[in-house]
């Protein structure tokens, strides 16, 4: 796949395409409950697009354990606009050439990458050659390839990794794990998922730019679908078969469109997952041998909504996801908690969304998993 250099980036987005603290030796529960946290880690963003903006900046004002502590951006006005806005120190604002010195920086603990896909691995490996903890937005790379490349430098530097994956921190995502896990409604035997939604007016952006986001719909809202599929049966797919359509192919020149795709699994359940740039998709649906439950809308940034075949509604405080996933990292680099969005997670779907691009492109042939319990975390 071709790469686009930084420069190259900058121009496109110019266009508007764009420490670890130790345990004492007593039990595990026992510090986490007498032990308070008096440390707050400081987190830089690496690329200042609508996520950053609008949702991970926002989010870094209601974290507990953490702190927008610096930026890295390759548009200069950003750098004043976001260092009066977020009280910024200017030792702590980097470009994507002198991104490096952040290793000096003890202000940083941990960098997080949310750049276009294409770009994840050379900045989370950058990330930890520096010494900092590592957290790569969804989708984790464009190919296993660079999964491998990412996981592996941070286990030769010795620095955390983490996925950007909002919704495994979600409440209502847990209350389902819940559901499937203790069997509430009996053996999960279909699950439903979609995820999608209409893109229009910006045919240069760069998600429709294959170059920069490795894929379409699939890379996008798709890796959402893939992730409810398992956690909606609580185990990985066996095997996968998925078809591709498009009805606006003057829009979607370089991507897919919309894409299905069905899975199956070792205890005989079936998913199917639909993903899409041009169909507006929100929802999870699992039937069981003794009834049901959904999420609908299920992939937002909330408020999420469930219900249940016993008349029950799910409900839980609302909380910005982004909030809660970031704090969830902070303490697994902290106290050592359940990393509960590892880097093999992220290595898992790109795997999945490998076999299902290799599906398609083989007339709807189905692939074989070997997944075992890859990315599973129970």
């Amino acid at each position: 796949m071709k790469k686009l250099s930084r420069r190259s980036f900058s121009g496109i987005a110019a266009k508007g395409i764009l420490g670890t603290t130790l345990l004492s030796n007593m039990p595990l529960a026992k510090a986490f409950t007498t032990k308070p946290i008096n440390k707050k880690l400081g987190i830089a963003l690496v690329g200042l697009g609508s996520y950053s903006e609008h949702q991970l900046a926002p989010s870094l004002l209601e974290t507990e354990h953490c702190y927008l502590a610096g930026i890295v951006t390759g548009t200069k006005e950003k750098e004043g606009i976001w260092k009066e806005k977020y009280n910024l120190s200017k030792k702590n604002i980097y470009n994507y050439d002198n991104f490096d010195a952040i290793a000096k920086n003890d202000n940083i603990d941990i960098v997080y990458v949310a750049l276009p896909n294409s770009m994840h691995v050379d900045f989370c490996i950058r990330a930890a050659k520096a010494g900092k903890h590592v957290i790569c937005e969804k989708p984790m790379a464009v190919s296993v390839k660079e999964c491998d490349a990412i996981i592996n430098a941070c286990k030769e530097n010795n620095v955390k990794l983490g996925v950007g994956y909002r919704m495994q921190s979600d409440s209502y995502t847990n209350e389902v794990k819940k559901y499937v896990k203790e069997k509430t409604f009996g053996d999960v035997l279909f699950v439903s998922s979609d995820a999608g939604y209409v893109s229009s007016g910006n045919p240069d952006q760069w998600r429709l730019n294959k170059a920069l986001s490795g894929g379409g719909a699939l890379m996008n809202m798709g890796v959402y679908a893939i992730q409810t599929s398992i956690y909606g049966t609580g185990q990985n797919p066996i095997s996968v078969s998925a078809q591709e359509f498009s009805t606006r192919p003057d829009y979607f020149k370089d991507t897919d469109e919309t894409i299905t795709a069905q899975f199956k699994f070792a205890n005989g359940a079936v998913a199917h997952m639909m993903t899409s740039h041009n169909a507006n998709g929100n929802r999870l649906k699992c039937h069981c041998s003794n009834g049901w439950f959904e999420l609908d809308p299920a992939h937002s940034y909330g408020p999420i909504s469930g219900r249940t075949s016993n008349g029950n509604t799910l409900e839980f405080p609302f909380k910005r996801q982004q909030a809660l996933q970031m704090d969830d990292f902070a303490k697994h680099v902290l106290l050592g908690t359940k990393n509960i969005a590892p880097g093999e997670m992220g290595k898992r779907d790109i795997i999945i969304v490998e076999a299902i691009y290799k599906s398609i492109a083989e007339g709807g042939k189905e692939q074989t998993l070997s997944l075992g319990d890859l990315g599973i975390v129970s």
